[in-house]
């Protein structure tokens, strides 16, 4: 029922995907810096800009360029991610998306100018500013425009992403007539996967990471997102197959392999998929627990 083609291509991605993402922004950056640079020189050259340094073109824009690569591109990834977009939180979530061009603007601008200080400093000259506020205004109004497109990419990304792992959703009470299993605690998730719909049973579940305003779910080694929070997929999970081990992550204790504990009253979890998740020290406990009380179930009576 999945798409094979599609799938495998998003698997295989995986193990590169970090790697592609730095180097996008990377070429992204080199690209518009190096045209920039070149662009101004060229208008330098044309307008008979005698004083202008072969460098300082380079300088401007690669300052420019570098603050955006270390600084404010991953400070838009880490706000995105933590506040994303969606059809049903966007009126509210975009007066706070202008709110913050503004700091990322003026984190953009005053590192920039600090490092084009230090440049012209090694190179022998002095960097001036005619009228800060001035400057901080007309740098504004460009760099809100490469936020929007910044914001806008990385949704989009996300967006083609969820699309090709697929998405899950909770099976809602029929229209008519009362519902085949109780809402409360589902026995089937509902995937939707580029156009295509299959159940995946809950029970399948191996474990679940919170992610921002999703929570994913490891189901046969692929992972599915779902518009929940930690605290409401609890309840609709079975206590006695799932258990809360971390703000951040429940595991179904059947795929619970063992139990190393750490400094500090906290433990690793080796799950029989070959990951290795954290267990806070307020949940080992119950976790401990639970594996008891499975053990006595277990025993022949």
């Amino acid at each position: 029922m999945e798409t094979a083609p599609a799938r495998d291509a998003l698997e295989r991605y995986r193990p590169w995907q970090r790697g592609t993402e730095v180097l996008f922004w990377l070429l992204v950056v080199g690209i518009n810096c190096s045209g920039n640079a070149l662009t101004n020189w060229m208008d330098a050259s044309r307008g008979g800009g005698a004083t202008l340094q072969p460098w300082e073109p380079w300088v401007w824009e690669f300052s420019s360029g570098l603050v955006w690569l270390l600084i404010v591109v991953p400070a838009i990834v880490w706000f995105t991610r933590r506040a994303p977009l969606h059809l049903d939180n966007w009126r509210r979530r975009l007066p706070w998306y202008v709110l913050a061009s503004v700091p990322v603007s003026l984190v953009h601008v005053l590192a920039m100018f600090g490092l084009r200080a230090t440049a012209y400093r090694l190179l022998g000259d002095h960097y001036t500013i005619d009228s800060l506020p001035h400057e901080l205004l007309y740098e504004y109004l460009k760099d809100v425009r490469t936020y929007a497109f910044i914001v806008a990419l990385i949704h989009g990304y996300r967006f083609v992403l969820r699309r090709l792992q697929g998405e899950v959703q909770l099976l809602a009470a029929p229209d008519e007539g009362p519902p085949l299993e109780p809402v409360e605690r589902p026995e089937r998730l509902l995937v939707r996967k580029l156009g295509r719909d299959f159940l995946v049973a809950t029970q399948d579940i191996e474990w679940a990471q919170a992610s921002g305003n999703y929570v994913n779910l490891r189901v046969r080694g692929h992972d599915y997102p779902l518009r929940i929070t930690m605290t409401a997929l609890e309840t609709k999970l079975d206590p006695a197959s799932f258990v809360r081990v971390h703000r951040s992550w429940i595991i179904h204790i059947a795929h619970l392999v063992s139990i190393e504990p750490l400094d500090g009253g906290e433990a690793r979890l080796q799950m029989d998929d070959g990951q290795q998740l954290p267990c806070s020290r307020r949940y080992l406990p119950q976790v401990r627990q639970q594996l008891s009380e499975g053990q006595r179930a277990a025993l022949p009576v």
